[in-house]
């Protein structure tokens, strides 16, 4: 049997990355040159019997395709009123091409994207570049003429008031300015752009919008089209001045995918902000949820924004007490603007992790689970760039971008002081990680909808994890995980039924380190089941971890550590793992309860944007800015069901 073909990719600090090109999914491993020869001698390749190539035959997909499907830009009239940055400046943008920032900085990725999704709010959409552009239609409206004078008359006190009142009108139950043909006109020059830019294969321009309803109580949901301009100009942005309740907005999908053929799907995002209204257990009235609304939710919905700059999402301390890395980016003192405290009995409606487990609760109930969503990242950036990486991060909107003070510029203002939201509370996050087959528009929408996605917090971490009850551990060191995986279980995403007599379900889960970010420290399965008394229960198991830490009797690991330079912005891989993979068997399964898995995975500490901002321009920041980050990932779940 031949010897597995490895090929340097990369050199840095004394260690070679190599591609392992004799598995299924292209799995690489980071190893020392030392080990190199070892590796070779003790690792055979399995070829099928009618190809001498190991990827003949392989479809499923290969690598994660990355993207941001929540970026801003000045055609929405929040952004617009502070940045310059256009629809296409941001497509270039996300395609890796350097970019001049509205305050003047060159900025470019250090990766491009796979694919964006240019999802400019569909309320007025499009009024600001027409309005500072002097369109004749809008300025045909009293409105547009009052506030486009107002714009132009060269006094910027005069302007920022302005600004602020359109901004500010968004909340309105009517628009101020009701211009259907101006909208259609925005809509239809971006479909075309987007259509444009889209070269499958390559690069994919996703055509979308964001639905932004409720104001500070964010119940905002981003729209995505499956398809180009020709069915997407068969319909135009649906927003809150159709409707505030999102229910309203799944009928209006509905419609139009019975009418076109086309398909679309919404990702709703920031529960953290709702006060607890976005996995609310009733109807959007307050009535008694039906299975039918139970049905659109769970329909047009499979995933959920996890995480981004509007802090994460995933967990609370509050009802995570006994996880440790629950309290991550934690915005949780009011609503997005701080007109209502937050109240701790808010926080059931507003993590994904506890929205997972009310979301059996429904289905034991009606039938249906409303919240069977996926994970995805996102930045919800308003600059036109979808900068997620620490060391590249261009803020929340253009009135932050970087310079020396930016960490305690006012980002959010709040009536009261105490909880409008400042620079350096900003997280600079996240990213969408897709197991599509094709860079296409396609065929990351069909991955979206069947969920086999993950989010993580900017960094581009590789993961893998499927569910069965048939793996082994040979199949963790084999250097085949994508190839056992597909074959014997179900990926991210999937579900899980009748478990055979006597097997628990098992999971195969490996995730290999960003290459540009920090080691890894740990792999978890979070569980989380509805229990014989009908009451919901989490379990987090750490699954595979680097080192030779030994877990405790309450299955807890010590600290990995931490390594990081504040003073300088740098830390050193030293501690952690390059790879992490395992197979873990849940140990307290009970065949007759519902469950979820997904697994988190976690880098050693890294420095933090801040760190990085108080370095470059020699500023210093109080004690209670953090400097220091722990990136992470988050699998869509796997679910298990009796029957």
């Amino acid at each position: 049997m031949p010897n597995l073909i490895l090929q340097e990719c990369r050199r840095k600090a004394g260690t070679i990355a190599y591609i392992v090109l004799g598995c299924s999914m292209t799995w690489a491993s980071a190893i020392s040159a030392q080990e190199f020869q070892t590796e070779q001698e003790n690792t055979e390749v399995i070829l099928a019997p009618d190809a001498f190539s190991p990827y003949a035959g392989r479809n499923f997909p290969q690598r994660p395709l990355w993207g941001d499907s929540h970026l801003h830009t000045s055609v929405s009239v929040d952004a617009g009123t502070m940045t310059r940055l256009t629809q296409e400046q941001a497509f270039r943008f996300a395609r890796g091409e350097e970019v001049t920032t509205t305050h003047g900085l060159r900025a470019k990725l250090s990766r491009p994207l796979d694919w964006i999704v240019v999802s400019d709010h569909a309320e007025m959409y499009g009024l600001m570049p027409q309005l500072l552009a002097g369109d004749a239609e809008v300025l045909a409206t009293p409105q547009g003429k009052a506030w486009y004078e107002a714009l132009t008359a060269g006094d910027p006190q005069l302007a920022f008031t302005t600004a602020m009142e359109i901004v500010a009108s968004l909340s309105d139950d009517e628009p101020p300015i009701d211009n259907p043909k101006a909208i259609k006109h925005a809509w239809e020059e971006y479909t075309e752009l987007a259509d444009s830019y889209n070269e499958p294969g390559v690069f994919s321009a996703i055509i979308g919008y964001e639905y932004t309803t409720e104001g500070a109580n964010n119940l905002h949901r981003n729209v995505l089209f499956r398809d180009g301009q020709f069915r997407a100009n068969q319909t135009r942005p649906f927003s809150q001045y159709d409707s505030k309740n999102p229910e309203d907005l799944w009928a209006f999908l509905s419609e139009y995918e019975e009418r076109t053929g086309g398909e679309v799907l919404a990702i709703a995002h920031n529960g953290n902000l709702s006060n607890g209204r976005m996995f609310s257990m009733n109807a959007y009235d307050g009535s008694a949820l039906t299975e039918e609304i139970a049905s659109l939710r769970s329909r047009f919905e499979p995933l959920y924004e996890a995480t981004q700059i509007k802090g994460d999402g995933e967990a609370h301390p509050f009802l995570s007490p006994e996880d440790e890395f629950a309290d991550f980016d934690t915005w949780d003192a009011a609503n997005l603007n701080g007109t209502e405290l937050k109240r701790p009995e808010m926080l059931a409606g507003e993590y994904a992790r506890e929205a997972l487990k009310r979301g059996m609760l429904v289905e034991q109930e009606l039938g249906v689970n409303p919240f069977k969503f996926g994970m995805v990242g996102a930045t919800d950036s308003h600059t036109g760039m979808a900068t997620a990486q620490e060391d590249n991060f261009f803020g929340k909107h253009s009135g932050v971008e970087p310079e020396p003070n930016r960490w305690e510029h006012l980002v959010i203002e709040a009536p009261d002081p105490d909880l409008s939201i400042y620079g350096w509370k900003q997280a600079a996050g996240g990213l969408g990680g897709v197991w599509a087959v094709e860079n296409t528009r396609e065929a990351i929408f069909d991955a979206m909808k069947r969920k086999e996605t993950y989010a993580t917090t900017g960094s581009r971490m590789v993961v893998r994890f499927f569910g069965g009850y048939d793996f082994t551990a040979e199949d963790a060191s084999l250097r085949l995980p994508a190839d056992a995986g597909y074959r014997k279980g179900v990926p991210m995403g999937g579900n899980l039924t009748n478990a055979q007599e006597g097997k628990s379900p098992n999971f195969l889960v490996a995730a290999l380190k960003d290459p540009l970010s920090g080691n890894l420290d740990r792999i978890q399965i979070v569980k989380g089941w509805v229990d014989e008394n009908g009451d919901t229960q989490e379990k987090i198991f750490n699954a595979v971890w680097a080192g030779d830490r030994e877990m405790d009797a309450d299955g807890k690991l010590p600290d990995v550590g931490n390594t990081v330079d504040v003073e300088n912005a740098t830390w050193t891989n030293t501690i952690g793992s390059g790879e992490l993979i395992g197979v873990w068997e849940d140990p307290e399964f009970d065949p007759a309860l519902q469950a979820f898995y997904y697994a988190r995975v976690i880098e050693i500490p890294t420095p933090r944007w801040t760190a990085y901002e108080a370095k470059r321009f020699g500023v210093e920041m109080p004690n209670y800015v953090p400097m220091v980050t722990t990136e992470r990932a988050y699998t869509s779940p796997i679910w298990y069901s009796p029957s």
